[in-house]
Protein backbone atom coordinates (compact mmCIF):
# COMPACT_ATOMS: atom_id res chain seq x y z
CA UNK A 1 0.00 0.00 0.00
CA UNK A 2 1.43 3.40 -0.97
CA UNK A 3 1.13 5.59 2.12
CA UNK A 4 1.61 9.33 1.93
CA UNK A 5 4.75 10.47 3.71
CA UNK A 6 3.97 12.41 6.88
CA UNK A 7 5.29 15.95 7.12
CA UNK A 8 7.73 16.45 10.03
CA UNK A 9 6.78 18.31 13.21
CA UNK A 10 9.14 20.79 14.85
CA UNK A 11 8.66 21.15 18.60
CA UNK A 12 10.19 24.24 20.12
CA UNK A 13 10.33 26.18 23.34
CA UNK A 14 10.89 29.92 23.67
CA UNK A 15 13.84 32.18 22.92
CA UNK A 16 16.64 32.21 25.53
CA UNK A 17 15.65 28.65 26.45
CA UNK A 18 15.60 27.38 30.02
CA UNK A 19 15.58 23.78 31.20
CA UNK A 20 11.78 23.48 31.18
CA UNK A 21 11.65 24.70 27.57
CA UNK A 22 14.31 22.27 26.34
CA UNK A 23 13.21 19.23 28.34
CA UNK A 24 9.57 19.69 27.35
CA UNK A 25 10.50 19.93 23.66
CA UNK A 26 12.62 16.77 23.84
CA UNK A 27 10.00 14.84 25.80
CA UNK A 28 7.03 15.91 23.68
CA UNK A 29 8.93 15.06 20.48
CA UNK A 30 9.54 11.59 21.96
CA UNK A 31 5.81 11.31 22.72
CA UNK A 32 4.83 12.33 19.17
CA UNK A 33 7.27 9.82 17.66
CA UNK A 34 5.81 7.10 19.87
CA UNK A 35 2.43 7.99 18.33
CA UNK A 36 3.86 7.50 14.83
CA UNK A 37 4.51 11.14 13.94
CA UNK A 38 7.98 12.33 12.81
CA UNK A 39 8.92 14.99 15.37
CA UNK A 40 12.11 16.93 15.98
CA UNK A 41 12.84 18.88 19.18
CA UNK A 42 14.28 22.36 18.58
CA UNK A 43 15.85 25.20 20.53
CA UNK A 44 15.87 28.90 19.74
CA UNK A 45 19.16 29.81 21.37
CA UNK A 46 22.18 28.70 23.38
CA UNK A 47 21.78 26.32 26.32
CA UNK A 48 22.45 27.51 29.86
CA UNK A 49 24.76 25.68 32.27
CA UNK A 50 21.93 23.89 34.05
CA UNK A 51 20.34 22.55 30.87
CA UNK A 52 23.71 21.45 29.45
CA UNK A 53 24.45 19.60 32.70
CA UNK A 54 21.11 17.77 32.64
CA UNK A 55 21.35 16.82 28.95
CA UNK A 56 24.86 15.47 29.51
CA UNK A 57 23.87 13.65 32.70
CA UNK A 58 20.95 11.83 31.08
CA UNK A 59 22.55 11.28 27.66
CA UNK A 60 20.56 13.62 25.40
CA UNK A 61 21.92 15.58 22.46
CA UNK A 62 21.13 19.32 22.35
CA UNK A 63 18.05 19.91 20.20
CA UNK A 64 18.39 21.27 16.68
CA UNK A 65 18.89 25.04 16.52
CA UNK A 66 15.93 26.60 14.69
CA UNK A 67 16.65 30.13 13.47
CA UNK A 68 13.64 30.76 11.27
CA UNK A 69 10.15 29.31 10.93
CA UNK A 70 10.40 29.41 7.15
CA UNK A 71 11.70 26.35 5.33
CA UNK A 72 15.26 26.17 4.05
CA UNK A 73 16.03 24.68 0.65
CA UNK A 74 17.54 21.63 2.35
CA UNK A 75 14.12 20.93 3.89
CA UNK A 76 11.95 21.01 0.77
CA UNK A 77 11.52 18.46 -2.00
CA UNK A 78 13.72 19.08 -5.04
CA UNK A 79 15.08 17.13 -8.01
CA UNK A 80 17.97 14.72 -7.33
CA UNK A 81 21.59 15.77 -8.05
CA UNK A 82 22.04 13.94 -11.38
CA UNK A 83 25.25 15.27 -12.93
CA UNK A 84 27.84 14.78 -15.63
CA UNK A 85 31.47 15.78 -16.08
CA UNK A 86 32.81 18.24 -18.67
CA UNK A 87 34.22 15.34 -20.70
CA UNK A 88 30.83 13.67 -21.12
CA UNK A 89 29.75 13.76 -24.75
CA UNK A 90 26.64 15.60 -25.86
CA UNK A 91 25.22 12.26 -27.00
CA UNK A 92 25.79 10.63 -23.58
CA UNK A 93 24.30 13.70 -21.87
CA UNK A 94 21.15 13.44 -23.99
CA UNK A 95 20.81 9.75 -23.09
CA UNK A 96 21.22 10.47 -19.36
CA UNK A 97 18.66 13.29 -19.45
CA UNK A 98 16.20 11.12 -21.36
CA UNK A 99 16.64 8.23 -18.91
CA UNK A 100 16.17 10.51 -15.86
CA UNK A 101 13.38 12.46 -17.59
CA UNK A 102 15.25 15.75 -17.08
CA UNK A 103 15.25 18.87 -19.20
CA UNK A 104 18.59 19.94 -17.71
CA UNK A 105 21.73 18.54 -16.10
CA UNK A 106 24.56 19.99 -14.02
CA UNK A 107 28.19 19.70 -15.01
CA UNK A 108 30.56 19.07 -12.08
CA UNK A 109 34.27 18.60 -11.49
CA UNK A 110 35.98 15.77 -9.61
CA UNK A 111 35.01 17.37 -6.24
CA UNK A 112 31.34 17.60 -7.25
CA UNK A 113 31.56 21.39 -7.56
CA UNK A 114 29.22 22.90 -10.16
CA UNK A 115 30.96 24.16 -13.30
CA UNK A 116 27.95 24.68 -15.54
CA UNK A 117 24.47 23.67 -16.62
CA UNK A 118 23.22 22.19 -19.86
CA UNK A 119 19.58 22.17 -20.97
CA UNK A 120 17.73 20.69 -23.93
CA UNK A 121 17.75 24.08 -25.58
CA UNK A 122 21.55 24.02 -25.54
CA UNK A 123 21.48 21.00 -27.86
CA UNK A 124 19.97 23.19 -30.55
CA UNK A 125 23.43 24.60 -31.31
CA UNK A 126 24.27 21.21 -32.78
CA UNK A 127 21.56 21.18 -35.42
CA UNK A 128 20.08 24.67 -35.60
CA UNK A 129 22.80 27.14 -34.69
CA UNK A 130 25.23 28.81 -37.06
CA UNK A 131 27.25 26.25 -39.07
CA UNK A 132 30.49 27.92 -38.05
CA UNK A 133 29.73 27.18 -34.37
CA UNK A 134 29.16 23.48 -35.03
CA UNK A 135 32.32 23.29 -37.14
CA UNK A 136 34.38 24.89 -34.39
CA UNK A 137 32.98 22.55 -31.74
CA UNK A 138 33.63 19.44 -33.85
CA UNK A 139 37.18 20.60 -34.65
CA UNK A 140 38.08 20.22 -30.95
CA UNK A 141 36.43 16.83 -30.42
CA UNK A 142 38.70 13.93 -29.38
CA UNK A 143 38.79 10.82 -31.55
CA UNK A 144 37.57 8.68 -28.64
CA UNK A 145 34.47 10.85 -28.28
CA UNK A 146 33.60 10.26 -31.91
CA UNK A 147 34.19 6.52 -31.59
CA UNK A 148 31.83 6.28 -28.58
CA UNK A 149 29.13 8.35 -30.19
CA UNK A 150 28.95 6.41 -33.45
CA UNK A 151 29.39 3.08 -31.65
CA UNK A 152 32.52 2.42 -33.66
CA UNK A 153 36.02 1.06 -33.28
CA UNK A 154 39.31 2.88 -33.78
CA UNK A 155 41.29 1.23 -36.55
CA UNK A 156 44.12 3.73 -36.37
CA UNK A 157 44.74 6.78 -34.16
CA UNK A 158 47.38 9.44 -34.60
CA UNK A 159 48.65 11.99 -32.07
CA UNK A 160 49.15 14.55 -34.85
CA UNK A 161 45.55 14.53 -36.01
CA UNK A 162 44.41 17.83 -37.55
CA UNK A 163 40.75 18.35 -38.42
CA UNK A 164 38.94 21.60 -39.17
CA UNK A 165 35.50 20.40 -38.03
CA UNK A 166 33.94 20.26 -41.49
CA UNK A 167 32.31 17.00 -42.61
CA UNK A 168 32.14 15.43 -46.09
CA UNK A 169 30.02 12.43 -46.98
CA UNK A 170 31.27 10.61 -50.05
CA UNK A 171 30.24 7.07 -49.28
CA UNK A 172 28.67 6.46 -52.76
CA UNK A 173 31.23 8.29 -54.90
CA UNK A 174 33.55 6.52 -57.35
CA UNK A 175 37.29 6.92 -56.57
CA UNK A 176 38.01 8.58 -59.92
CA UNK A 177 35.54 11.37 -59.10
CA UNK A 178 37.10 12.23 -55.70
CA UNK A 179 39.30 14.97 -57.15
CA UNK A 180 36.15 17.10 -57.35
CA UNK A 181 35.77 17.11 -53.52
CA UNK A 182 37.47 19.38 -50.98
CA UNK A 183 38.43 16.96 -48.20
CA UNK A 184 41.60 18.49 -46.73
CA UNK A 185 41.50 18.35 -42.89
CA UNK A 186 37.87 17.33 -43.02
CA UNK A 187 36.14 14.46 -41.28
CA UNK A 188 35.30 12.27 -44.25
CA UNK A 189 32.60 9.60 -44.15
CA UNK A 190 33.41 7.03 -46.79
CA UNK A 191 32.18 3.56 -47.79
CA UNK A 192 33.91 0.17 -47.94
CA UNK A 193 35.82 0.82 -51.22
CA UNK A 194 39.54 0.51 -50.45
CA UNK A 195 40.65 2.71 -53.37
CA UNK A 196 38.24 5.48 -52.31
CA UNK A 197 39.50 5.27 -48.73
CA UNK A 198 43.15 5.61 -49.84
CA UNK A 199 42.32 8.43 -52.25
CA UNK A 200 40.61 10.46 -49.46
CA UNK A 201 43.67 10.04 -47.25
CA UNK A 202 46.01 11.10 -50.07
CA UNK A 203 43.86 14.19 -50.70
CA UNK A 204 44.52 15.27 -47.09
CA UNK A 205 41.47 14.07 -45.14
CA UNK A 206 41.88 14.89 -41.45
CA UNK A 207 39.94 11.84 -40.26
CA UNK A 208 38.34 8.89 -42.01
CA UNK A 209 35.09 7.31 -40.82
CA UNK A 210 34.33 4.13 -42.73
CA UNK A 211 30.77 2.80 -42.99
CA UNK A 212 29.44 -0.55 -44.15
CA UNK A 213 32.82 -2.27 -43.72
CA UNK A 214 33.71 -5.24 -41.53
CA UNK A 215 37.45 -4.82 -42.11
CA UNK A 216 39.90 -2.19 -43.31
CA UNK A 217 42.68 -3.15 -45.70
CA UNK A 218 46.22 -2.92 -44.32
CA UNK A 219 47.29 -0.74 -47.23
CA UNK A 220 44.73 1.88 -46.14
CA UNK A 221 46.12 1.85 -42.63
CA UNK A 222 49.67 2.30 -43.96
CA UNK A 223 48.51 5.27 -46.02
CA UNK A 224 46.80 6.73 -42.93
CA UNK A 225 50.06 6.50 -40.98
CA UNK A 226 51.92 8.45 -43.67
CA UNK A 227 49.35 11.25 -43.62
CA UNK A 228 48.49 11.25 -39.85
CA UNK A 229 44.88 10.42 -40.57
CA UNK A 230 42.94 8.52 -37.84
CA UNK A 231 40.49 5.86 -39.05
CA UNK A 232 37.28 4.88 -37.28
CA UNK A 233 35.03 2.06 -38.43
CA UNK A 234 31.46 3.12 -37.67
CA UNK A 235 28.84 0.93 -36.06
CA UNK A 236 26.08 2.70 -38.01
CA UNK A 237 25.16 3.36 -41.60
CA UNK A 238 25.91 6.59 -43.43
CA UNK A 239 22.82 8.51 -42.30
CA UNK A 240 23.06 7.77 -38.58
CA UNK A 241 26.83 8.18 -38.56
CA UNK A 242 26.49 11.68 -39.99
CA UNK A 243 23.68 12.51 -37.55
CA UNK A 244 25.38 11.23 -34.42
CA UNK A 245 28.75 12.70 -35.34
CA UNK A 246 27.64 16.19 -34.31
CA UNK A 247 26.76 14.93 -30.83
CA UNK A 248 30.29 13.67 -30.20
CA UNK A 249 31.80 16.88 -28.72
CA UNK A 250 32.22 17.18 -24.96
CA UNK A 251 29.34 18.89 -23.21
CA UNK A 252 31.65 21.60 -21.87
CA UNK A 253 31.65 23.04 -25.42
CA UNK A 254 27.96 23.96 -25.17
CA UNK A 255 27.22 24.26 -21.41
CA UNK A 256 26.35 27.54 -19.69
CA UNK A 257 29.25 28.36 -17.39
CA UNK A 258 28.96 29.88 -13.88
CA UNK A 259 25.22 29.26 -13.57
CA UNK A 260 23.00 30.95 -10.99
CA UNK A 261 22.99 28.63 -7.98
CA UNK A 262 21.62 28.56 -4.45
CA UNK A 263 22.74 27.12 -1.12
CA UNK A 264 20.91 24.60 1.04
CA UNK A 265 20.78 27.00 4.01
CA UNK A 266 18.92 29.69 2.04
CA UNK A 267 15.26 30.22 2.81
CA UNK A 268 12.93 28.86 0.12
CA UNK A 269 10.91 32.08 0.27
CA UNK A 270 14.00 34.21 -0.45
CA UNK A 271 15.05 31.90 -3.28
CA UNK A 272 11.62 32.30 -4.88
CA UNK A 273 12.10 36.06 -4.97
CA UNK A 274 15.57 35.71 -6.51
CA UNK A 275 14.17 33.39 -9.19
CA UNK A 276 12.00 36.25 -10.47
CA UNK A 277 15.16 37.97 -11.73
CA UNK A 278 15.90 35.05 -14.07
CA UNK A 279 13.95 32.75 -16.35
CA UNK A 280 15.83 29.50 -16.02
CA UNK A 281 13.96 26.22 -15.82
CA UNK A 282 15.93 24.98 -12.79
CA UNK A 283 18.82 26.00 -10.57
CA UNK A 284 21.55 23.89 -8.96
CA UNK A 285 21.61 23.84 -5.15
CA UNK A 286 24.91 23.27 -3.31
CA UNK A 287 25.65 22.39 0.31
CA UNK A 288 28.02 24.05 2.77
CA UNK A 289 30.96 22.39 0.97
CA UNK A 290 29.82 23.85 -2.36
CA UNK A 291 28.97 20.33 -3.57
CA UNK A 292 25.91 19.65 -5.70
CA UNK A 293 22.89 18.80 -3.50
CA UNK A 294 20.01 18.88 -6.01
CA UNK A 295 18.04 21.11 -8.37
CA UNK A 296 15.26 23.52 -7.46
CA UNK A 297 12.64 25.08 -9.72
CA UNK A 298 9.72 27.48 -9.28
CA UNK A 299 7.48 24.43 -9.00
CA UNK A 300 9.36 23.24 -5.90
CA UNK A 301 9.20 26.67 -4.28
CA UNK A 302 5.48 27.08 -4.99
CA UNK A 303 4.75 23.62 -3.58
CA UNK A 304 7.03 23.89 -0.55
CA UNK A 305 5.05 23.16 2.62
CA UNK A 306 4.95 25.49 5.59
CA UNK A 307 6.91 24.38 8.63
CA UNK A 308 4.59 22.64 11.11
CA UNK A 309 5.28 23.83 14.65
CA UNK A 310 4.26 22.79 18.14
CA UNK A 311 5.02 25.39 20.82
CA UNK A 312 5.92 24.31 24.35
CA UNK A 313 6.50 26.49 27.42
CA UNK A 314 5.33 29.65 25.61
CA UNK A 315 2.50 30.97 23.48
CA UNK A 316 3.52 34.55 22.72
CA UNK A 317 4.78 34.95 19.16
CA UNK A 318 7.19 37.65 20.34
CA UNK A 319 9.01 34.96 22.37
CA UNK A 320 8.96 32.38 19.60
CA UNK A 321 10.96 31.62 16.47
CA UNK A 322 11.54 34.31 13.86
CA UNK A 323 8.82 34.55 11.16
CA UNK A 324 6.51 32.23 13.08
CA UNK A 325 3.58 33.83 11.24
CA UNK A 326 4.87 32.12 8.06
CA UNK A 327 4.50 28.67 9.67
CA UNK A 328 1.58 26.48 10.68
CA UNK A 329 1.20 26.24 14.45
CA UNK A 330 -0.61 23.00 15.26
CA UNK A 331 -0.46 22.79 19.03
CA UNK A 332 0.54 24.70 22.18
CA UNK A 333 1.43 23.28 25.59
CA UNK A 334 2.12 25.97 28.15
CA UNK A 335 1.68 27.25 31.70
CA UNK A 336 2.15 30.99 31.07
CA UNK A 337 -0.31 33.80 30.45
CA UNK A 338 -2.00 33.94 27.04
CA UNK A 339 -1.15 37.19 25.30
CA UNK A 340 -0.61 37.84 21.58
CA UNK A 341 -1.57 34.38 20.35
CA UNK A 342 -3.55 34.30 17.12
CA UNK A 343 -3.82 31.72 14.32
CA UNK A 344 -5.72 31.45 11.06
CA UNK A 345 -6.96 27.95 11.86
CA UNK A 346 -7.90 26.01 15.00
CA UNK A 347 -5.08 24.59 17.12
CA UNK A 348 -4.84 22.20 20.06
CA UNK A 349 -4.18 24.54 22.99
CA UNK A 350 -3.38 23.16 26.44
CA UNK A 351 -2.65 25.80 29.06
CA UNK A 352 -2.66 24.74 32.71
CA UNK A 353 -1.99 26.40 36.05
CA UNK A 354 1.08 24.46 37.09
CA UNK A 355 4.65 25.41 37.87
CA UNK A 356 6.28 23.72 34.90
CA UNK A 357 5.42 22.71 31.33
CA UNK A 358 7.28 19.46 32.04
CA UNK A 359 4.50 18.60 34.51
CA UNK A 360 1.94 18.86 31.69
CA UNK A 361 4.07 16.81 29.28
CA UNK A 362 4.61 14.06 31.85
CA UNK A 363 0.84 14.04 32.45
CA UNK A 364 0.22 13.58 28.70
CA UNK A 365 2.44 10.48 28.74
CA UNK A 366 0.38 8.99 31.57
CA UNK A 367 -2.94 9.93 29.97
CA UNK A 368 -1.95 8.05 26.82
CA UNK A 369 -0.33 5.15 28.70
CA UNK A 370 3.04 5.76 27.04
CA UNK A 371 5.91 4.67 29.32
CA UNK A 372 8.50 7.34 30.13
CA UNK A 373 12.07 5.99 29.78
CA UNK A 374 14.17 6.48 32.97
CA UNK A 375 16.59 8.94 31.36
CA UNK A 376 13.72 11.05 30.02
CA UNK A 377 12.03 10.94 33.44
CA UNK A 378 15.25 12.29 34.98
CA UNK A 379 15.37 15.13 32.46
CA UNK A 380 11.72 16.03 33.07
CA UNK A 381 12.28 15.93 36.82
CA UNK A 382 15.13 18.39 36.43
CA UNK A 383 12.80 20.68 34.47
CA UNK A 384 10.09 20.55 37.15
CA UNK A 385 12.61 21.32 39.91
CA UNK A 386 14.16 24.10 37.85
CA UNK A 387 10.93 25.90 37.00
CA UNK A 388 9.45 25.53 40.51
CA UNK A 389 12.82 26.40 42.10
CA UNK A 390 12.81 23.16 44.07
CA UNK A 391 9.14 23.76 44.96
CA UNK A 392 9.91 27.15 46.59
CA UNK A 393 8.26 29.17 43.82
CA UNK A 394 4.69 30.36 44.49
CA UNK A 395 3.77 28.89 41.07
CA UNK A 396 4.30 25.38 42.49
CA UNK A 397 1.17 23.22 42.66
CA UNK A 398 0.39 19.85 44.20
CA UNK A 399 0.43 18.40 40.69
CA UNK A 400 4.05 19.51 40.24
CA UNK A 401 5.05 17.77 43.46
CA UNK A 402 3.08 14.61 42.64
CA UNK A 403 4.52 14.50 39.12
CA UNK A 404 8.06 15.04 40.45
CA UNK A 405 7.65 12.08 42.81
CA UNK A 406 6.49 9.85 39.96
CA UNK A 407 9.38 10.96 37.72
CA UNK A 408 11.89 10.45 40.55
CA UNK A 409 10.63 6.91 41.05
CA UNK A 410 10.92 6.11 37.32
CA UNK A 411 14.43 7.64 37.14
CA UNK A 412 15.45 6.08 40.50
CA UNK A 413 16.52 9.45 41.92
CA UNK A 414 16.26 11.04 45.34
CA UNK A 415 14.65 14.44 44.77
CA UNK A 416 16.54 16.33 47.50
CA UNK A 417 19.95 14.96 46.53
CA UNK A 418 19.28 15.49 42.82
CA UNK A 419 18.04 19.06 43.37
CA UNK A 420 21.12 19.93 45.44
CA UNK A 421 23.45 18.63 42.72
CA UNK A 422 21.53 20.45 39.97
CA UNK A 423 21.34 23.82 41.70
CA UNK A 424 25.01 23.67 42.64
CA UNK A 425 25.73 23.65 38.88
CA UNK A 426 23.19 26.40 38.24
CA UNK A 427 24.56 28.65 40.96
CA UNK A 428 28.11 28.57 39.64
CA UNK A 429 28.08 32.01 38.01
CA UNK A 430 31.65 33.02 38.90
CA UNK A 431 32.95 32.94 35.31
CA UNK A 432 29.89 34.58 33.78
CA UNK A 433 29.91 38.25 32.81
CA UNK A 434 26.98 40.50 33.64
CA UNK A 435 26.25 40.73 29.92
CA UNK A 436 25.95 36.93 29.73
CA UNK A 437 23.72 36.94 32.80
CA UNK A 438 21.37 39.38 31.10
CA UNK A 439 21.02 37.16 28.04
CA UNK A 440 21.03 33.72 29.67
CA UNK A 441 17.40 33.57 30.86
CA UNK A 442 15.76 36.57 29.23
CA UNK A 443 12.12 37.35 28.56
CA UNK A 444 11.03 40.48 26.68
CA UNK A 445 7.51 41.94 26.94
CA UNK A 446 5.75 44.77 25.13
CA UNK A 447 3.40 46.43 27.61
CA UNK A 448 1.51 49.36 26.14
CA UNK A 449 4.32 51.62 24.86
CA UNK A 450 6.91 50.22 27.26
CA UNK A 451 9.39 47.55 26.22
CA UNK A 452 10.27 45.50 29.30
CA UNK A 453 12.96 42.84 29.72
CA UNK A 454 13.34 40.55 32.74
CA UNK A 455 16.49 38.45 33.16
CA UNK A 456 16.63 36.01 36.07
CA UNK A 457 19.82 34.42 37.40
CA UNK A 458 20.00 31.76 40.10
CA UNK A 459 22.87 32.42 42.55
CA UNK A 460 24.02 30.95 45.89
CA UNK A 461 23.54 34.35 47.59
CA UNK A 462 21.46 37.18 46.14
CA UNK A 463 22.49 39.49 49.00
CA UNK A 464 26.17 39.31 48.06
CA UNK A 465 25.49 40.70 44.58
CA UNK A 466 25.03 44.15 46.10
CA UNK A 467 28.79 44.56 46.29
CA UNK A 468 28.81 44.75 42.46
CA UNK A 469 25.90 47.19 42.16
CA UNK A 470 27.74 49.81 40.13
CA UNK A 471 28.96 47.32 37.50
CA UNK A 472 25.56 45.66 37.31
CA UNK A 473 23.75 48.95 36.74
CA UNK A 474 26.26 50.01 34.07
CA UNK A 475 25.78 46.68 32.27
CA UNK A 476 21.99 47.11 32.45
CA UNK A 477 22.10 50.59 30.94
CA UNK A 478 24.33 49.37 28.08
CA UNK A 479 22.01 46.42 27.50
CA UNK A 480 18.90 48.64 27.49
CA UNK A 481 20.46 51.08 25.04
CA UNK A 482 21.64 48.31 22.69
CA UNK A 483 18.32 46.44 22.71
CA UNK A 484 16.21 49.63 22.77
CA UNK A 485 14.52 48.55 25.97
CA UNK A 486 12.74 51.08 28.19
CA UNK A 487 12.99 49.06 31.39
CA UNK A 488 15.64 46.33 31.71
CA UNK A 489 15.42 44.30 34.92
CA UNK A 490 18.00 41.82 36.25
CA UNK A 491 16.85 39.58 39.10
CA UNK A 492 19.33 37.62 41.21
CA UNK A 493 17.42 34.82 42.92
CA UNK A 494 18.71 32.58 45.70
CA UNK A 495 16.75 29.47 46.46
CA UNK A 496 18.78 28.93 49.64
CA UNK A 497 17.96 32.45 50.88
CA UNK A 498 14.38 32.22 49.55
CA UNK A 499 14.40 35.60 47.89
CA UNK A 500 15.81 37.96 45.26
CA UNK A 501 17.62 41.24 44.71
CA UNK A 502 16.46 43.42 41.82
CA UNK A 503 18.41 45.80 39.59
CA UNK A 504 17.03 47.98 36.79
CA UNK A 505 18.36 50.00 33.88
CA UNK A 506 16.96 52.03 31.00
CA UNK A 507 15.00 55.29 30.81
CA UNK A 508 12.24 53.93 33.06
CA UNK A 509 14.46 52.24 35.65
CA UNK A 510 12.87 54.14 38.60
CA UNK A 511 9.62 52.26 37.97
CA UNK A 512 11.26 49.04 39.22
CA UNK A 513 11.91 50.65 42.59
CA UNK A 514 8.20 51.48 42.82
CA UNK A 515 7.27 47.88 42.07
CA UNK A 516 9.80 46.56 44.60
CA UNK A 517 10.43 49.25 47.22
CA UNK A 518 13.72 49.30 49.09
CA UNK A 519 13.95 49.26 52.86
CA UNK A 520 14.72 52.60 54.49
CA UNK A 521 18.26 53.70 53.79
CA UNK A 522 18.98 50.76 51.46
CA UNK A 523 19.58 50.32 47.76
CA UNK A 524 18.63 47.03 46.10
CA UNK A 525 17.06 45.53 49.18
CA UNK A 526 16.69 41.78 49.53
CA UNK A 527 13.11 40.91 48.60
CA UNK A 528 12.11 37.95 50.75
CA UNK A 529 9.90 35.23 49.18
CA UNK A 530 10.29 36.85 45.75
CA UNK A 531 11.09 33.93 43.40
CA UNK A 532 8.69 33.74 40.46
CA UNK A 533 9.15 35.90 37.41
CA UNK A 534 5.79 34.84 36.02
CA UNK A 535 3.63 35.12 39.12
CA UNK A 536 5.40 37.79 41.17
CA UNK A 537 7.93 39.91 39.27
CA UNK A 538 6.08 40.45 35.98
CA UNK A 539 2.68 41.27 37.59
CA UNK A 540 4.27 43.83 39.94
CA UNK A 541 6.10 45.58 37.09
CA UNK A 542 2.99 45.40 34.88
CA UNK A 543 0.99 47.13 37.61
CA UNK A 544 3.38 50.09 37.77
CA UNK A 545 3.63 50.39 33.97
CA UNK A 546 -0.16 50.31 33.68
CA UNK A 547 -0.45 53.01 36.33
CA UNK A 548 1.83 55.33 34.35
CA UNK A 549 0.86 54.68 30.72
CA UNK A 550 -1.89 52.05 30.69
CA UNK A 551 -4.67 54.57 30.53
Amino acid sequence: MNMKKKEPLYITGHRHPDTDSIASAIAFAFFKRSMGQPATPCRLGALNAETSYLLNRFGFEPPQLLQDARMKLSEITMDPPVSITPETTIYETMQIMQKENLAYCGVVDARNHVLGMVTKSDFSVVGLDDTARSIDILAHTPVENIRKTINGSIVYDDPNVAVNGKVSIIAMTYPEHLDRYEVEKRIVIVGADTMAQKKCIQLGAGMLIIVWADTVDESVIEEAKKHHCPIIRSGHGTMNTSRYLYFAPSVERIMKKSPVLFHTNELAEDVGVKMLRNRYRAYPVVDQNEQLFGYVSRYHIMNAPKRRLILVDHNEFSQSVNAIEKSTVLEVIDHHRINDFSTSQPVAFRNEIVGSTATIVATIFRENQIPIPPALAGLLLGAVLSDTMDFHSPTTTDRDIQTANILAAIADLDIDTFAEEMFRITSNQEKMSFSDMLNQDLKIYDLFSCKLSISQVIVPSAKETRTDSREILAALDRFAQKKRIDLAVLVFTSILENGSVIYAGGSRAPWAAEAFPNADGEDHSFQENLLSRKQQILPALTGVITEYIGG
